[in-house]
C-alpha cells in the first residue's frame, strides 16, 4: 500500500501513551517517519527500549520514558520533563489500555479502581498535562483511544468496556472546554487488530474465520491501519474534526 506523507507533521512534538508494543508501537513509527519528534510512554521497558533502537535512525528518534500512569503526580513528571527538553507538546495519543478479562461477578471495588485507573483515568490526566502547553499556543490535537468493545457487548469485558465508553464522554467534554484555545479532541475506535496479544486470543482457524466473517472487509486490521487514522487526526488535513469518534474497523457488527 501507499499511504500519505502530511507535511503538517514534520517537526511536530507527540507524545504516545502506551507506545512500547502493538497498536502504540505503530503508532510511534508512523509519526517518526512523518519526521515528528516523538515520545513515547510505557511500563514495558524491554520492548520500549527495542522500539527505541529500530527507530533510532529516523530524522528524529523517539525517546522512551517510563511512566506508570497509574499515579497522576508521575504523569505530571513526565509531561514536564517532555515540555522542558521540546518545548512545547502538539499531539497527545492516549493508546495506553490493558483489556484483561474478567468475570462480573468477581471484581471487588479495589480491582475496579485498579481497571479505572489503567484504562481511563489516565488519559483525563494525560490531556489535562497535555493541553496546558497546547494552549499557550493555541493549537493542539489529542486523540483519545476507545474500543470497539462495549458497542458489540462483548462478553468478560464489563469494567473495560466501561472505561471505553466513558472515553467518549470524556472526548466530548474536552472538545467542548478545550475548542476555544484551538485544541482539538477526537476518539478513534479500533475494531480486532492483529497484535501479538490479540492473536493469542484469536489464534484458532475457527475463531479467526468467525470473526472475519462478522466485518463488512473481510481482512484483518493491522497496528499500521490505526495508526494512518491517527497520522490524519493529529494532522492539519484534520483541521475542522472534533468531538467525534472515528472507527477503524472494517465494519465489525457481528459479536
Amino acid at each position: 500500500m501507499s499511504y500519505a506523507i502530511y507535511p503538517s507533521l514534520a517537526d511536530q512534538r507527540v507524545v504516545v501513551t502506551g507506545g512500547g508494543s502493538g497498536i502504540g508501537a505503530a503508532i510511534v513509527e508512523a509519526f517518526a517517519k512523518q519526521g515528528a519528534r516523538v515520545f513515547f510512554i510505557d511500563v514495558a521497558e524491554a520492548d520500549s527500549l527495542k522500539l527505541e533502537q529500530a527507530l533510532s535512525s529516523e530524522k528524529h528518534a523517539p525517546k522512551f520514558l517510563r511512566c506508570d500512569l497509574r499515579d497522576a503526580d508521575a504523569i505530571e513528571h513526565v509531561f514536564d520533563a517532555i515540555a522542558n527538553e521540546a518545548g512545547s507538546i502538539d499531539v497527545l495519543v492516549n493508546n495506553a489500555a490493558n483489556d484483561d478479562r474478567h468475570q462480573w461477578d468477581a471484581v471487588s471495588a479495589a480491582y475496579w479502581d485498579e481497571r479505572m485507573a489503567v484504562n481511563l483515568r489516565h488519559q483525563f490526566f494525560c490531556a489535562q498535562a497535555a493541553a496546558k502547553r497546547m494552549r499557550t499556543q493555541r493549537r493542539g490535537a489529542i486523540v483519545n483511544m476507545g474500543s470497539i468493545s462495549w458497542h458489540l457487548a462483548l462478553p468478560d469485558l464489563t469494567l473495560y468496556m466501561t472505561a471505553k465508553a466513558a472515553i467518549e464522554g470524556l472526548t466530548r467534554g474536552l472538545a467542548r472546554e478545550l475548542g476555544e484555545h484551538g485544541i482539538r479532541v477526537n476518539t478513534l475506535i479500533p475494531g480486532a487488530v492483529r497484535t501479538p496479544r490479540q492473536m493469542k486470543m484469536w489464534q484458532s482457524p475457527d475463531s479467526e474465520a468467525k470473526l472475519i466473517a462478522q466485518q463488512c472487509l473481510h481482512e484483518r486490521i493491522e497496528p499500521e491501519h490505526v495508526a494512518r487514522m491517527v497520522l490524519f487526526l493529529a494532522s492539519d488535513d484534520a483541521a475542522r474534526c472534533t468531538a467525534r469518534d472515528f472507527y477503524v474497523d472494517a465494519g465489525w457488527f457481528g459479536a
